[in-house]
């Protein structure tokens, strides 16, 4: 059976752990060559290494997706390395949390060079190679904090994703006429290995309590609604956001209220 990807590149940011390296995986199973970036050089790597092993095309760039420069010559090597760029999956993203009165203009901008900045960077980079080809599918990740939820503390992380939306919706009237679309994914509550460090048992229990699906979402959720937007499956698509979450921001009211009729 033809792999849906087959024939094609991929970039995927943020792809040394978690969501990124389920999409980078998932992208590579279907054919895709994948080019695994990731500020920690390492676990690029490592993810490329395991690629490889099964028989996959893949290899790795140690990237700040906050710099200009870092990100061109990301792009370059994609080029060099496969000769297009099909696919790009800016999923890099960092999350550290601080109430309104108590952060730092220093952390403000931090977040917000990496989850919004980046996808600008990333997107702007590997434009001129997309519109050469007249062929891209862009994904980007983004959440369901900011443009439909809520968290204490994470005000400037709900402000980077509301701000990525909405540069979807711009890009994707710029690129339209070009064969490129850009669309996103909007995750829930994902475990991951940074996730699962950071809960004990007593609070997955309670987060579990309220997702209708009954369970958290895993990095492989994720990637398969990636891999339909990354393919031509999609093609007629653009513009928009995929919400992947168990169903979380369905409920009008808490679990168990009101009572079923």
């Amino acid at each position: 059976m033809t792999k849906r990807l087959e024939g094609k590149s991929a970039i995927v940011t943020g792809a040394g752990r978690g969501i990124g390296e389920g999409i980078a995986r998932t992208l590579a199973s279907e054919g895709a060559a994948v080019l695994v970036v990731d500020r920690d050089e390492a676990s690029a790597a490592a993810v490329a290494r395991d690629l490889r092993a099964a028989g996959a095309r893949a290899e790795h760039a140690g990237t700040d997706v906050s710099s200009a420069v870092a990100v061109a010559a990301m792009a370059r090597q994609a080029l060099e390395l496969f000769g297009r760029i099909d696919i790009l999956c800016p999923n890099a993203a960092i999350f550290d949390g601080a109430r309104i009165a108590d952060m730092s203009e220093a952390l403000w901008d931090k977040l917000l060079s990496v989850n919004l900045k980046g996808v600008f960077l990333c997107v702007q980079a590997c434009l001129p190679a997309m519109t050469a080809q007249r062929y891209g599918r862009i994904v980007v990740t983004s959440s369901i904090t900011g443009p439909r939820t809520a968290i204490p503390g994470m005000a400037h992380y709900a402000a980077s994703k509301g701000g990525v939306n909405g540069f979807i919706r711009a890009a994707a009237l710029e690129f339209a006429a070009l064969g490129i679309t850009i669309n996103g994914v909007e995750p829930g509550h994902v475990m991951t290995g940074g996730t699962a460090s950071m809960y004990d048992a007593g609070f997955t229990r309670a987060v579990e309590s309220f997702i209708p699906m009954g369970r958290f979402g895993q990095p492989e959720d994720i990637a398969r609604a990636v891999l339909f937007l990354a393919s031509d499956d999609s093609a007629y698509v653009t513009g928009q956001t995929m919400v992947v979450d168990g169903g979380v921001t369905l409920p009008e009211y808490p679990p168990g209220y009101p009572p079923p009729p």
